[in-house]
């Protein structure tokens, strides 16, 4: 969103950006300057090619855009395209209040293919009640003008819908009426902007008003034959049967849109400043940070989480996937933040339940979040570097809600208070070290004990924080918590205190850290030689550029119902180290295909303790993801299978995170060879794709035992694909998947 103006020629009193408590409005431009408009421009092209983003949507907004004039949407117009348009589809569009609109504007919108929505609230009184000019007059007749030009057959290209803020006093069909009448391609309602902190209006004795005045207006939209499409309606007709959403306000959808301010600054969405004074802020500009550095902010990122990102109370409502928790910022609440469902909930609820009851007999469960290319591409069984990335992205995304959800608990905290600033602060200075933190498989396993149990260690926040800034090579200074006699720092290791110690005074300096407890002073630089006593440093096998930690030190890394080996001896350790090189290059040589996403996910290796059975024991959590534990195996060619297949229940767990491959209402089980015990759908669908994986390995190795397991391998893979897709107990996505992983086995015949 990109505001070219900062001022509005109405004075509309339910106007979130000049009515509401952030007022930041008033200390802009009134005007975007030209080199504003360049160099936003450019980040945005810069962000399209980055990703590979074959469309890419601006819109033109304000206050009023129209107040540009012709030349200056003209101008903005073509900036915007000779820059986007050679690298992505530009898909430009407006929002206006359209009392401004003339032929000549309409002219500059047709030429330069700009969409322009309109804001109306309905027919004269319902839109005076608030669409006023500062002098109190009326704008209804000239928003009218404005669209009788966009009705014309010349300009009709650049109309794009309508948006109707919702007002009680007003009757909805008469409303619904009233815009239908404009006969506008699309028709969209707002929820007027409130929240818990300021309630939205509610008649005395009526439960769920909004509701109400929707349902009244789908009866009839219903009657009629549904002859233009209403967003919002559409949305929860479509998420109610496992579609996507088409708006922000309702369903799981990532959220997707920035704003760029008339001076350059880069803003939350605009609904937030509805909330309080400063919410939309980032401390972000065009000018020294890219789009990627806007999307990578804790409020923006929580938001493209889906269902992880929402309060506790949303996550276990049956609606949560119609709703998504309502619009962001209708969820404020001064105590408690963003973590709150919407201030609208009874009402989202009882509409959903009105409308799906009506129109959706048959409900079914969503399907997948994931592109189809990216669940196609791991369907086969192996991945892409670029599906394994999208599946860290996702791991890294759930991490970061987990902490925006634990925000507020952690403002009643001192030392986990510090540490989260500590984090936010770094994330805009050194956003690396942030995200090489964050996706340290424990980091996750950490936080959603928080979530889950109050009585967690909330404080290791401070933890997360110091390694962060360790890495960065900042300076900082906090008190941590020490754990059973240990300070543990994520991704770096694990300093020994005195058992009695539960807080150690750490100041951060020059890569490294001074610790100071019980009267003793430590200073350690992590990754020189003169490392003091008590210092333990991760270990790393490194193979052709890849590091994968071996991880004994980490507190959290106790998750994968099997017992974990207590910190290693050196000479163990280098032994651990020279067989994990040598079976990680093992991996490319003789199983390629799935080297990508090992080389991509696995980020850690768990020494378990050895099965006194002699067994070659293995484990993967998606609690944990990216971290593989691994019993004492005899050789790298043992570890490389174990490996591979570990890899793929990791990968397995991150489809599973964001895509619904199967029916989590079925209960039956299926008898497969490689267990005793009859395994839930899920479980079967973990072994079929790991089998999947360790048969290939087989099938490539040489001699007669090796031709021997892979058959056997081949045979499970097999014979579970068949029960799994008898079963009618996967969903569309998955069906589609375990094709996917038929046509892999099929192809070796």
């Amino acid at each position: 969103m990109l505001k070219l103006t900062s001022r509005c020629d109405l004075a509309c009193d339910h106007c979130y950006v000049y009515q509401h408590p952030d007022q930041s409005w008033r200390h802009q431009p009134h005007v975007m300057a030209a080199s504003t408009l360049e160099q936003a421009a450019r980040r945005i092209a810069e962000h399209a090619v980055a990703h590979g983003l074959d469309t890419v949507r601006v819109v033109l907004h304000g206050g009023e855009p129209l107040l540009a004039g012709a030349g200056g949407l003209a101008a903005a117009a073509a900036e915007l395209r000779r820059r986007i348009d050679p690298v992505a589809r530009l898909d430009l569009r407006m929002q206006s209040n359209g009392v401004l609109l003339t032929p000549r504007i309409c002219e500059v919108l047709v030429a330069y293919d700009v969409k322009v929505g309109i804001s109306l609230d309905g027919d004269l009184a319902a839109n005076d009640l608030h669409r006023r000019y500062a002098s109190g007059q009326s704008s209804h007749a000239a928003v009218l003008r404005g669209l009788a030009l966009l009705r014309r057959p010349e300009y009709r290209s650049s109309y794009a819908g309508i948006l109707c803020t919702i007002d009680l006093a007003n009757d909805p069909v008469a409303v619904y009426e009233a815009l239908l009448a404009q006969e506008p391609p699309q028709i969209d309602f707002l929820l007027p902007h409130a929240n818990w902190e300021r309630p939205p209006a509610r008649p005395e004795g009526v439960p769920t008003p909004y509701a109400d005045w929707l349902l009244a207006i789908h009866r009839r939209w219903l009657a009629d034959g549904r002859p233009v499409p209403i967003r919002l309606l559409e949305s929860l007709l479509s998420t109610a049967s496992g579609g996507a959403t088409r708006t922000e306000a309702v369903g799981l959808g990532f959220a997707d849109l920035v704003v760029i301010e008339t001076d350059g600054t880069f803003e939350q969405v605009d609904s937030l400043k509805s909330a309080y004074d400063g919410a939309p802020a980032t401390g972000l500009d065009i000018f020294r940070h890219r789009v990627d550095d806007a999307a990578a902010h804790p409020m923006i990122a929580i938001r493209q989480t889906g269902l992880a990102g929402l309060c506790a109370t949303c996550r276990e409502c049956e609606v949560v996937r119609q709703c998504g928790g309502g619009l962001f910022a209708h969820r404020y609440r001064p105590d408690t933040g963003f973590d709150n469902p919407s201030a609208y909930c009874a009402d989202l609820k009882e509409l959903i339940h009105a409308m799906t009851t009506a129109d959706v007999p048959a409900q079914r469960q969503p399907t997948d979040a994931l592109s189809p290319t990216v669940l196609d591409d791991l369907g086969t069984g192996y991945g892409t570097v670029e599906s394994a990335r999208h599946l860290a992205s996702v791991h890294l995304g759930l991490v970061r809600a987990l902490l925006v959800d634990l925000s507020p608990r952690a403002a009643h905290d001192e030392r986990a208070a510090a540490g989260w600033q500590l984090l936010v602060d770094l994330d805009l200075t050194a956003p690396e070290a942030v995200r090489a933190v964050l996706e340290h498989p424990f980091v996750r396993r950490w936080a959603q004990q928080c979530r889950d149990d109050a009585t967690a260690d909330l404080a290791y926040l401070a933890c997360v924080a110091a390694a962060a800034a360790i890495r960065a090579g900042a300076d900082a200074e906090l008190t941590v918590p020490a754990r059973d006699g240990a300070l543990s720092l994520p991704t770096l290791g694990a300093l020994a205190v005195d058992a009695d110690e539960e807080a150690v005074l750490l100041s951060v300096h020059d890569g490294g850290f001074t610790a100071r407890a019980g009267g003793r002073r430590l200073t350690v630089r992590p990754g020189r030689p003169d490392l003091p006593d008590g210092w333990r440093p991760v270990r790393a096998a490194v193979a052709d550029g890849h590091h994968v930690l071996l991880e004994d030190t980490d507190p959290y890394r106790d998750c994968f119902a099997l017992p974990v080996a207590a910190r290693l001896p050196a000479a163990t350790a280098d032994g651990w180290t020279r067989q994990l090189t040598r079976a990680l290059r093992r991996v490319d040589v003789e199983a390629g295909g799935y080297a990508p996403g090992l080389r991509t996910l696995l980020r850690a290796v768990v020494p378990l303790r050895a099965d006194e059975g002699g067994m070659q024991r293995s484990a993967a959590a998606g609690a944990a993801f990216g971290a593989v534990a691994v019993a004492p195996v005899p050789d790298d060619a043992a570890l490389a299978v174990l490996l591979v297949h570990e890899v793929q229940h990791l990968k397995m767990h991150a489809v599973l995170d964001v895509c619904d491959l199967f029916d989590r209402y079925d209960r039956r089980r299926l008898t497969v060879p490689w267990r005793a015990d009859p395994r839930p759908v899920e479980g079967v669908l973990h072994g079929t794709y790991a089998h999947l994986a360790v048969a290939d390995v087989w099938r490539r190795r040489p001699g007669g035992a090796a031709a021997t397991t892979f058959r056997r391998y081949r045979d499970w893979t097999d014979g579970a694909l068949d029960a799994l897709l008898d079963l009618g107990a996967l969903t569309a996505a998955g069906e589609r998947f375990a094709h996917r992983m038929r046509d892999t086995l099929d192809s070796w015949s």
